[in-house]
């Protein structure tokens, strides 16, 4: 099937990011959330961003009227009966995506393919909420969308090989590299290796062995990491993290992916990142 329109759920800054690319590359763009402030919030990021681009000459004025013509906003699902492909992009709560999914089966048409963004949540278990279970796989994109080159193709259990040819295709489209990750395994690829850095990043902040600070130092010009974990975290959101770590924890039930203390004495705080205006480090000051 040829992926013509594009509809995204959530439209925070992983949805509001992929439903930039996605117009931008030409696809007709439904963008839903449950309150239509928060995708009027999106098209604002969408056109500061495209400006921006305008003024150094990576954009013309007229390649972002027509990307910004695209893109329908909408609240809920009215507006999915005719999409090709879904990419959910909300909450990471397992039993809110699978809530969605049985919703979006609901509504889209049934050829529809049905992708979710997310970082580490089994996309089996999201499959078992649909009756098209070979039509539901991940495709989880890397914030900001616009920017991060990397796609994670997921598969699920039942995903079929169209499934994942045509999503990939789709992404390239996009101008991004896609990995296949083969097995349905917590973490996929990337976040696996991330959050063991990051857990040990914290303990050897709880430890006392270097501050915050100097181990984000320390990973961008001794590993040449372009953010240090702290800080990563700090922009793409604490409480991200620690909802990977817990799910991750649970699945594998494994002492080794308990969110540390430090982590969550921040949760606690309500020190959620850059969004909160604080988060590991204070960004208020």
């Amino acid at each position: 099937m040829e992926i013509k329109k594009i509809a995204v759920l959530g439209a925070g800054a992983m949805g509001g990011g992929i439903a930039q690319l996605a117009a931008q590359s030409g696809y007709d763009v439904v963008l839903s959330d449950v309150d239509i402030k928060y995708v009027n919030n999106a098209i604002d990021r969408m056109k500061a961003f495209w400006q921006k681009s305008i003024e150094k000459g990576k954009m013309t004025p007229e390649q972002k009227e027509a990307a910004l013509g695209r893109i329908k906003c909408s609240s809920g699902f009215s507006d999915f009966s005719d999409a090709d492909m879904v990419i959910e992009a909300i909450i990471e709560d397992l039993e809110i995506k699978k809530t969605a999914f049985r919703d979006l089966d609901s509504i889209c048409k049934p050829e529809a393919i049905l992708a979710t963004n997310t970082s580490s949540m089994s996309i089996t278990v999201l499959a078992n909420e649909t009756k098209r279970p070979s039509q539901v796989i991940g495709m989880h994109f890397f914030n900001p969308a616009s920017i991060m080159k990397l796609v994670e193709i997921i598969r699920g259990y039942y995903t079929s090989d169209d499934t994942v040819a045509t999503v990939s295709a789709a992404a390239k489209s996009m101008g991004k590299t896609t990995i296949e990750v083969k097995k349905d395994h917590p973490g996929f690829v990337v976040n696996r290796l991330m959050m063991i850095q990051y857990i040990e990043a914290m303990r050897l902040v709880e430890e006392g062995v270097a501050t915050p600070e100097d181990v984000d130092i320390a990973l961008k010009l001794g590993l040449n990491h372009p953010m240090g974990q702290f800080e990563l975290q700090d922009f793409g959101g604490v409480d991200i993290g620690y909802h990977v770590l817990n799910y991750l924890h649970q699945e594998h039930k494994d002492p080794l992916w308990n969110p540390p203390q430090s982590l969550k004495a921040l949760i606690r705080a309500g020190r959620l990142g850059r969004k909160s205006g604080a988060g590991w480090f204070d960004y208020n000051k």
